[in-house]
């Protein structure tokens, strides 16, 4: 629900900003946040370059390429819907390459997740449009792709036993150089309006703060390939708030998907958690 928040917040910024400008203050805002919480409650050092080398790299897979690809992908001409629907493969590509690098599933779990994606697949179904975009978006997107899935599998590798707030801290300054270049060359647009605030502050504090906290803990403490499946989750819980929060419609198809997805995030979670 938190994560999920974040479409219709970040659609209402991007009504008053740029993509990137967007993204650079969110991040840049929130990384000091956690840097400050971090200096006024943790009882330890700062994290030496051995241990934050690892964060660094997954802010580059799982901020900096993930969001910087979806918002160029669609600055580029690709519709929402497709870039919702090829993000929506990622449980599956999470998957695959958890294969190779020795992280297993069963058959059931893989059923799970060929129902999550059928069932993403349906809710942003008016949503796909194959325009006239330039090639470069659909490279975009799926460069988005490989850096969630491939964030992901990281930080439950290597970057989930540090500190939480020292790793967000560095993941989200990671992601703000390297995507500050991009909101130099937009001109760093955006009005200074109150709904423009009022996105940044809900990007801010409720996605990045309270969300990324909840999904650090979720990396550390469960397989990559289970928090991957909840993933298939956020396309049916966002057509949900954006009923609420965009008046946009939420039809029969949709709800099929949000149950399919649901069942599927089910199947692919649950099986792993009993058999264990």
């Amino acid at each position: 629900m938190l994560w999920c928040t974040g479409y219709p917040a970040g659609k209402i910024g991007l009504d008053h900003a740029a993509p990137f400008t967007l993204l650079t203050i969110r991040f840049s805002l929130a990384g000091m946040a956690y840097a400050v919480l971090f200096l006024l409650f943790a009882k330890q050092r700062w994290p030496s370059w051995q241990e934050s080398r690892h964060s660094i790299v997954t802010g580059f897979l799982s901020l900096a390429l993930q969001f910087g690809g979806v918002y160029l992908g669609i600055a580029l001409g690709a519709s929402a819907g497709l870039a919702a629907l090829i993000i929506g493969v990622m449980p599956i590509v999470t998957a695959v390459i958890g294969h190779f690098v020795g992280a297993t599933m069963r058959a059931i779990q893989w059923i799970g997740f060929a129902l999550g994606f059928a069932g993403v697949a349906l809710v942003v179904s008016d949503k796909v449009e194959i325009a006239d975009a330039h090639w470069g978006a659909y490279v975009a997107l799926l460069v988005g792709l490989i850096g969630i899935s491939a964030g992901t599998l990281y930080q439950k590798r290597f970057a989930s036993a540090i500190d939480l707030r020292a790793g967000l801290a560095l993941q989200h300054l990671c992601a703000t150089v390297v995507l500050v270049p991009f909101a130099i060359y937009e001109g760093f647009r955006f009005d200074a309006t109150p709904a423009f605030y009022g996105s940044i502050a809900w990007l801010v504090l409720i996605n990045s703060l309270a969300g990324f906290a909840l999904l650090f803990m979720l990396i550390r403490r469960g397989a990559a390939t289970q928090v991957a499946a909840l993933f298939f989750l956020m396309p049916p819980v966002t057509a949900v708030l954006n009923y609420f929060v965009l008046a946009e419609r939420f039809t029969p198809i949709k709800v099929a998907g949000f149950v399919l997805a649901a069942l599927g995030v089910y199947i692919g979670t649950r099986t792993a958690a009993a058999r264990r």
